[in-house]
């Protein structure tokens, strides 16, 4: 199955619509839709990530790395993208792109990766 995301609420969404605007079959559900993730836990944005079985994509790296080696301890998790707040939004893209075209969702699992590569 290829890689579904989930944006996290911190994440500069130029980089959901870039990907999107890239390649539109990418599943990618933004952080504000349907309901907004700004002000939720770490814990729980791991949660409702691992229930959709989408990859979550952050900014996070102050407290995320943390929250998610607890989570997987005792739940299973689809992955997290930890990509560099200064990041160049367009090789944020098409890293993102490469990820989705190259790889199944199932590499990805119980992984904390940071972007880029």
């Amino acid at each position: 199955m290829k890689p579904r995301f989930l944006a996290d609420a911190d994440l500069n969404h130029a980089i959901v619509r870039g990907l999107t605007r890239r390649e539109p079959t990418v599943d990618f559900r933004s952080a504000h839709r349907p309901t907004s993730l700004k002000g939720m836990q770490d814990r729980d944005v791991l949660a409702l990530a691992a229930r959709e079985e989408r990859i979550l994509v952050s900014h996070d790296f102050r407290t995320m790395p943390r929250h998610f080696r607890e989570f997987v301890t005792d739940h299973v998790s689809p992955g997290v993208f930890l990509v560099a707040q200064g990041s160049p939004v367009g090789s944020t893209v098409e890293e993102l792109l490469l990820i989705w075209a190259a790889s199944d969702q199932s590499e990805w699992e119980n992984q904390l990766t940071y972007l880029p590569l």
